[in-house]
């Protein structure tokens, strides 16, 4: 089998591993799990009699592939490419797709349906259903449901029997007693070039993102070599008095050869927080030999290959290379079943791994982590720090962690300025994660955080050396404080003095302005999705400096509109940029409306119901309508996915089917699906 991954963020390659796993347990089939950006697609009609190519794609932004999957749908699609037999057929080509999506999006698994069509169309066979994971309710229950019957599928498409495999292990895990300190390098993705050895002699090289960031060596700095960004400014958006925090920070780019466009993203690696990593250390028995030096081979590198450089250590792989915090998977849990350390711990956990509804009420309800549920099903109490006398050690072989729990992947945030006016520094606006868990009977309510937003949330803390207490495994009321984060980084290389750094890298966008002024927009983001429109706003007043510079004010009595819709809870607590605005407005000189719906302040409705951005988009209907239907105006949105970018296409439909004479449901459903054609309304939201 050959299996080709679309991965934007490395879910969609992880789910391709997976795979590649389950058919060599089942029926001893070797495979290929292959990049596609490496892959010569012309030879894709020579695949062996008996074989198969599976695809597990992800679809991303408005519709699009993931940057490494471009060339795939091209080739695809396009029907002059000719594979080796000359033509653009694939007769019999045994194929099955699984693709990843979010419902949220207009475009749900797009890519995974335009790949299904064309190998079809082409003369592909599929082996099962196209499968359809939806991340904004559980892309693991509907990974398990299709595997399922996809297997089946594939045994007798390919005349195969299940029971013709083994449960072999990925990876052998070896603790070096005497290994060469200077030559311990943990946490980089390539291995270090020998020559810059010296520079580290005596030093144990922890947590490294690359060999280039290692050996500070200058380069194209991107997802396999992020840059460690100064922080220039890092403020509170949010009111004292606020019960949630919203970080304002500002990257230094400066000498780094990045460059950023308005729209585009920016990923920040963090690590995961001190107390998880002691937890997991605990749980697995690990805590006194954190500092252990381990060797780790792949017993099938063509299947899976060492995700970090070696030899390192437990604790380092995992602070900073495995995403400890992710919710634990329900089929990784029954790999624990059999090294429970008691009867009920077994019984319980095979429970959790079994038993899809009582694995939703206790592990997903209730956010529970891997070291939690090894926790609670061995009867600690996980509200408590966890130590290595109140935890029961697992004694899972270390190799399962590693071949079993995906890498920390980075958290992307919508840049919020313009290179414009910030060429040497990226801004992000970060609302800070934290909520409550859904109470149980097993499991009481605790305090759920966001691994990117309290990072940042640490180093805001630390950049201004506010004094705060911060969750520790000694420290662990998390009513009052926030988790602590190992923001020094390895060897201290994102400490200068008193200057912090995050390592960071950019994602390019789409969401992008019309390139003429003449355009009017229409943007609405409340809350944070009003990131990228500040971005948008600066671009605009950039460009209005240079025409008033050459044209005098004048030169800006044909540029349209640009209008703005934030909405937030209480204009004193959390009006994100409330100073900026007007100052934008004077330089925009008139060009720049901007509406507010202040949910939590009167004035109400007549019925006492709040008022949204997309109430005042309705009051604003003539103008909105006209500046679309006329002007050709650009609408982007962004933020929440789930209510308000649907309570916004609604309000669309309905003032433009007014404006055309006819209904939401069927003038302005055609209108809106005409915007989306002509890429005149864009989104960026997330659930």
């Amino acid at each position: 089998m050959v299996i080709f991954y679309g991965s934007q963020t490395g879910t969609a390659e992880e789910y391709a591993i997976r795979i590649a796993k389950e058919a060599k347990s089942k029926f001893g089939l070797a495979s290929l799990v292959c990049d596609p950006e490496e892959y010569d697609f012309e030879n894709l009609d020579q695949l062996p009699e008996g074989s198969a190519a599976i695809f597990v794609v992800a679809t991303y932004g408005e519709g699009e592939p993931t940057d490494n999957a471009v060339q795939l749908i091209q080739n695809l699609t396009d029907e002059s490419f000719e594979y080796s037999n000359g033509s653009h057929r694939l007769d019999g080509l045994k194929y099955v797709v699984f693709g990843l999506g979010n419902k949220t999006y207009e475009h749900y698994n797009a890519i995974a349906r335009i790949v299904d069509r064309e190998l079809e169309k082409a003369g592909g066979v599929r082996i099962g259903e196209c499968g359809e994971g939806d991340d904004d309710k559980s892309m693991e229950e509907d990974y398990l449901e299709w595997k399922d019957g996809m297997w089946e599928a594939f045994a007798k498409a390919l005349g195969v029997e299940e029971g013709q495999g083994s449960d072999t292990a990925d990876f052998v895990v070896n603790e070096l007693e005497s290994h060469p300190e200077e030559k311990v390098y943990l946490g980089s993705f390539f291995p270090f070039a020998h020559r810059h050895l010296s520079l580290f002699a005596n030093k144990r090289l922890t947590g490294e993102l690359s060999a280039r960031a290692l050996t500070r060596s200058k380069g194209i700095h991107d997802a396999k070599n992020p840059f460690p960004a100064p922080i220039a400014v890092a403020r509170e958006l949010f009111d004292v008095d606020a019960e949630r925090n919203c970080v304002h920070m500002e990257l230094s780019i400066e000498g780094s050869g990045i460059n950023y466009q308005h729209g585009d993203h920016v990923g920040v690696w963090p690590s995961n927080p001190d107390i998880e990593v002691d937890r997991l250390l605990c749980a697995l028995g690990l805590y006194d030999k954190k500092d252990t030096i381990i060797g780790v081979e792949s017993l099938d590198p063509a299947l899976a290959k060492v995700p970090f450089p070696v030899p390192t250590t437990y604790l380092t792989v995992l602070r900073h290379y495995i995403d400890i915090m992710a919710v634990a998977s329900r089929q990784f849990l029954g790999a624990f079943v059999k090294y429970a350390p008691t009867p009920a711990a077994e019984e319980w956990i095979k429970t959790l791994a079994t038993d899809k509804e009582q694995y939703a009420k206790v592990v997903t309800s209730g956010c529970l982590k891997l070291a939690e549920v090894l926790q609670l099903v061995s009867g600690t109490d996980i509200s408590v720090p966890p130590t290595k006398e109140n935890t029961m050690a697992w004694h899972v072989p270390f190799d399962l962690i590693v071949s079993s729990i995906p890498r920390l992947q980075p958290r992307y945030y919508s840049i919020s300025s313009s290179p414009k006016l910030h060429p040497s520094s990226i801004h992000i606006t970060c609302v800070v994660l934290k909520y409550e868990s859904v109470r149980h009977d097993k499991v009481p309510p605790r305090w759920v955080y966001g691994v990117g937003s309290n990072f940042l949330l640490n180093l805001k803390h630390a950049a201004n050396d506010d004094h705060v207490t911060l969750i520790t495994a000694a420290k662990a009321s998390a009513h009052e404080h926030i988790p602590q984060y190992a923001i020094e980084g390895p060897r201290s290389l994102y400490k200068a003095e008193k200057i912090y750094k995050s390592p960071v890298h950019v994602r390019r966008s789409t969401f992008r302005l019309p390139t003429n002024p003449k355009t009017p927009v229409i943007m609405i983001g409340p809350g944070t999705g009003v990131a990228p429109f500040r971005g948008f706003v600066q671009e605009r007043v950039a460009m209005a400096r240079r025409t008033i510079e050459k044209n005098g004010v004048e030169g800006l009595n044909d540029w349209g509109k640009i209008y703005l819709y934030f909405g937030c809870r209480n204009s004193k607590k959390d009006f994100l940029y409330k100073e900026e605005w007007p100052q934008y407005g004077e330089e925009l000189h008139g060009k720049f409306i901007m509406r507010t719906a202040i949910s939590r302040e009167p004035p109400y409705k007549p019925d006492g119901g709040k008022i949204y951005v997309q109430d005042l988009m309705w009051e604003d209907k003539a103008a909105l309508s006209e500046a679309i239907l006329t002007s050709k105006a650009y609408v982007y949105v962004c933020g929440d996915g789930k209510s308000m970018s649907k309570s916004v296409e609604d309000v669309l439909m309905k003032l433009l089917g007014e404006a055309k004479g006819g209904s939401a449901e069927k003038e302005g459903a055609a209108e809106l699906k005409l915007l989306k054609e002509r890429s005149r309304y864009l989104t960026d939201v997330w659930s």
